[in-house]
């Protein structure tokens, strides 16, 4: 189905929802007022305006419209899911933002993301009330959505929150049993980390995709339902730093090749203690590299 005629289905659905609780005879708000409801032009109304007339639920002449009966669930169009729509949201929505598009402290109109993103308001409202729980979003007082932003603050209270949980995941990895597909995975970016070091004088602007592969193998092991949503936020953040200040940035990623292949060394011999130490220095200089990109942007 085309993403236009979903937008219409959700746009139609909206519209009866919204006019449910209306009493009989109740005046419709203009088209523009219902664009902005739904979130849609007001070309996508005059089509949901049209059915609603068809339909006998409402009386249409020039800019009058009324209710003339309560909408009912069979009055509804269904609408298929589109998870390629949903999936891909946080890492759209991440991705505006840490590109540092948008400052700090910018009201955000549902309407307006609807549109940029290409998804139902319904869907962007319950995306942010999730994503307000890592504190890059808040509700406003009086309504609405406020980006808090990408700051100095932030990036030390999830660096500190990153090390707690990958350093729990390295112990998981250290006792993971030999059948284990860690094992298979750790070997492979083994080669992987070994190959791009060869060839670190040319293609060092590939290990950003190379560290969120690592990480996400360490932490693939350790499962836990709370600990999973915060992953895809941390590796997105962790991964973006390596596109904000490239002054050096051959010279760091050949120093983190080295201390992902220490981690791999220590693991493999399962020595707990020493992948723990090892991984440490890692999410220090982390930390540090996390730390001076905001700086490069004046953010830190």
């Amino acid at each position: 189905m085309a993403r236009s005629d979903t937008r219409y289905r959700e746009a139609y659905n909206q519209i009866l929802a919204f006019c449910e609780p209306l009493p009989a005879a109740a005046p419709i708000p203009s088209e523009t007022r219902l664009a902005e409801i739904a979130g849609v032009s007001r070309t996508v109304i005059r089509r949901c305006l049209a059915r609603m007339e068809e339909l006998g639920l409402i009386s249409w002449q020039g800019r009058d419209k009324r209710l003339l009966r309560t909408p009912q669930a069979e009055d509804r169009i269904a609408v298929p899911d589109s998870p390629s729509d949903r999936s891909d949201l946080e890492q759209r929505f991440l991705d505006w933002v840490l590109r540092f598009d948008v400052p700090a402290n910018t009201p955000l109109s549902v309407a307006e993301l609807s549109r940029t993103f290409d998804v139902p308001q319904h869907d962007l409202k319950e995306f942010l009330a999730g994503l307000s729980r890592f504190g890059l979003v808040s509700r406003r007082p009086q309504g609405g959505w406020m980006l808090l932003g990408f700051t100095k603050d932030f990036a030390i209270e999830l660096s500190d929150f990153r090390s707690v949980l990958e350093l729990n995941a390295v112990t998981h990895v250290a006792d993971a049993p030999v059948d284990h597909p860690v094992w298979a995975a750790l070997a492979q970016l083994r080669r992987d980390h070994l190959s791009l070091k060869d060839a670190i004088d040319t293609d060092f602007h590939e290990f950003s995709k190379l560290d969120e592969r690592f990480h996400l193998a360490i932490n693939s092991v350790v499962k836990n339902r709370f600990i999973a949503e915060f992953q895809k936020v941390i590796s997105l953040i962790f991964h973006y730093h390596y596109m904000w200040d490239k002054t050096e940035e051959k010279v760091r990623n050949a120093a983190a090749i080295d201390e992902h292949i220490a981690i791999i060394d220590a693991l493999e011999a399962r020595d707990a203690e020493a992948a723990q130490a090892a991984a440490l220095r890692h999410l220090r200089t982390s930390r540090t590299t996390l730390l001076s990109s905001l700086r490069h942007h004046h953010l830190g």
